[in-house]
């Protein structure tokens, strides 16, 4: 007698009843697609993911995904995320977020996520307006964008998502974009891996309100000149390797492959310093290639296991402790009125 081997799950097995509603050609379905296809190859159950949204075009992705998922309110993704993994930390769980969701409202709730360094997947889908509530121009839009609500242009500089993630201590940051599908799936699998917060930040076109915003980064006749794929160990080369990128007094500099050789072009360094992973992220058209993979990565202490192992240790030295006994401890009091007299 044989048996035959048990498959694990597959996308399908990801995909929820639920009519997908985007609006046709948004590159949020690329995006869906692709995490389903990520999650499979994890190994983990699918009762033990978590996908947590919260307000914008990407607040549906949990109705989309066939786990357990909670579509919170607007900027509290990253704070919701957070609470769940430190009651969970059985869970992996991801975050579904936009640069208006999670940079303007929400921005605090996302710099203390990362500082923390709790074990949870932040997707940052980046189109750089915003969609949901049509069309006003976003915390990542560029200096100048007209909109319906900047009829004359935007005056406020735009937030540099990664950048920002770099200021606050970020353990694991990476880019890819909605019309690369292998590329952000092996993004994907390197976010779920690491251990500590991952911020994905992930180009996304709005075809109705912002198309083409990346198009030099997707349209074949100019993707080679304007992607940097960087690869931990390898030099940062473009252009087909004709052209690459090095540093001369922390200053970004084009270098000519074919004419002076690879002299000069950097090696990526995942684990490198801060200051050259700030200067590999803040590349950017026009006067450099965008810099797309993982640009850091490296160990740091994670909070939910600290937080778990204090609790042990708390418990294991004075026992569990009682409501009661703290609300009537010896850090209360009470104020005295004159209906008291």
């Amino acid at each position: 007698m044989t048996t035959e081997p048990i498959s694990g799950p597959t996308r399908d097995d990801f995909q929820s009843s639920n009519h997908v509603r985007w609006c046709p050609g948004c590159g949020d379905y690329a995006i869906l697609a692709q995490v389903q296809r990520t999650l499979p190859e994890l190994g983990i159950p699918r009762e033990r993911f978590a996908v947590i949204s919260g307000i914008g075009c990407s607040g549906r992705f949990p109705y989309y995904m066939n786990t357990y998922g909670f579509h919170t309110i607007h900027g509290r993704a990253a704070a919701v995320a957070t609470g769940l993994k430190a009651s969970r930390p059985d869970l992996s769980v991801w975050v579904a977020t936009g640069d208006g969701d999670a940079l303007s409202i929400g921005g605090n709730h996302t710099m203390h996520a990362l500082r923390r360094n709790i074990d949870i997947n932040i997707l940052l889908f980046n189109n750089q307006i915003y969609g949901l509530t049509k069309g006003q121009y976003s915390p990542t839009s560029e200096v100048g964008k007209v909109t319906a609500s900047t009829p004359m242009g935007s005056l406020d500089r735009p937030v540099w998502p990664l950048s920002l993630a770099l200021g606050s201590n970020a353990t694991f940051i990476a880019r890819t974009i909605d019309r690369e599908p292998k590329h952000m799936v092996d993004v994907l699998l390197r976010a779920a891996h690491h251990k500590g917060t991952s911020l994905v930040e992930v180009y996304q076109n709005c075809n109705i309100f912002n198309d083409k915003a990346f198009s030099h980064l997707t349209e074949r006749t100019s993707k080679d000149a304007e992607q940097l794929r960087v690869e931990h160990g390898k030099p940062l080369l473009f252009d087909k390797g004709r052209k690459g990128i090095g540093f001369k007094n922390f200053q970004a500099v084009i270098i000519d492959v074919e004419k002076d050789g690879l002299d000069g072009v950097a090696i990526h360094d995942e684990q490198g310093p801060v200051a050259y992973h700030m200067a590999v992220a803040e590349l950017r058209h026009p006067h450099f290639p965008t810099a797309i993979g993982v640009i850091r990565a490296v160990d740091g202490p994670v909070y939910d296991e600290r937080m778990t192992a204090q609790i042990d240790l708390a418990v294991k030295k004075k026992g569990r402790g009682e409501l009661k006994a703290l609300l009537a401890g010896e850090t209360t009091w009470r104020v005295h009125t004159t209906l008291d007299a």
